[in-house]
């Protein structure tokens, strides 16, 4: 019951924190707000499945800082063997100039590896990430794709995590 009640109250807040990057992306100009899905593969954990936001804001034509908050399930054991994890991040954006259909960036900062349960929380710790993503123009959004590979920096080990995300930036 208490996993019940923890995972509960971590998606209570991050639907509250989804609704406070909106309010915030409405006041800060040109800001952007990026909402995708995640698969999750670790040294530790296996394949899961999650979700991702972020906000961006840039800085100039060239760069961006961005906030992300996400969470993952490996559920792939079941419910019983589940392991959930938040995993937010701080990163620095490097658009490059791109033709009229897709563009690439690289994204690179700092983050947590979070389990939820008290137990998975020896595989959980800061992390450095580095990836490479690609968006493409829609009509009135933008689809993007990124790799992100995340070192996470355990007590006495460390763990990689590849997540590929795709999704769209509003």
């Amino acid at each position: 019951m208490r996993s019940v009640t923890r995972i509960s109250v971590a998606l209570a807040a991050c639907i509250c924190l989804f609704f406070a990057l909106n309010t915030a992306a409405a006041q800060l100009h040109n800001a952007r707000i990026g909402l995708g899905f995640q698969t999750l593969l670790t040294t530790d954990d296996g394949l899961g499945f999650g979700f991702r936001g972020r906000l961006s804001a840039p800085v100039n034509g060239d760069l961006s800082f961005a906030f992300d908050i996400g969470a993952s399930g490996f559920i792939l054991d079941g419910r019983d063997n589940a392991t959930y994890i938040f995993d937010p991040q701080v990163s620095a954006i490097i658009s490059f100039p791109g033709s009229t259909d897709r563009a690439a960036y690289i994204l690179a900062g700092v983050g947590g590896y979070i389990p939820f349960k008290q137990k998975d929380r020896k595989n959980g710790g800061p992390t450095l990430h580095i990836g490479l993503g690609w968006v493409k123009p829609l009509r009135e959004t933008t689809l993007f794709y990124e790799i992100n590979p995340a070192l996470i920096i355990k007590r006495d080990a460390v763990s990689v995590a590849f997540p590929f995300r795709i999704g769209i930036i509003l």
